[in-house]
């Protein structure tokens, strides 16, 4: 059911208002990471942290294949570092919302 449907048979919600905003290339990089590892649309990771409600992860293909290549890409960066070079806050950022993420989704009653 799409959008128009949906306001023709007068359930949903209509989201009419555009809000828009810049960031930085950093800020939006780390967006992107949340956003995917939440397995929910942009708009309603947003909608869900602006209005302060609770960002609830589902288990589901597309946040087990967002959580394998974080924690692909924190291999690499932890062999970076290995080498020599220095911790980023950043990268210290994304360790602790995957340990997060894992953290609810093994504390989390599975339907039968």
């Amino acid at each position: 059911m799409n959008a128009s449907q949906r306001q023709r048979k007068g359930c949903g919600r209509r989201r009419s208002k555009v809000v828009a905003f810049r960031l930085a290339p950093e800020e939006a990089e780390a967006l992107e990471h949340l956003v995917r590892l939440s397995g929910l649309s942009k708009q309603d990771y947003i909608c869900c942290r602006l209005l302060e409600r609770a960002v609830v992860i589902e288990g589901n293909p597309r946040v087990y294949k967002a959580l394998r290549e974080e924690l692909l890409a924190l291999q690499a960066e932890l062999k970076r570092i290995e080498a020599g070079a220095g911790v980023q806050e950043a990268l210290l950022a994304r360790i602790g919302f995957i340990a997060e993420v894992l953290d609810g989704m093994a504390h989390r009653p599975r339907n039968p």
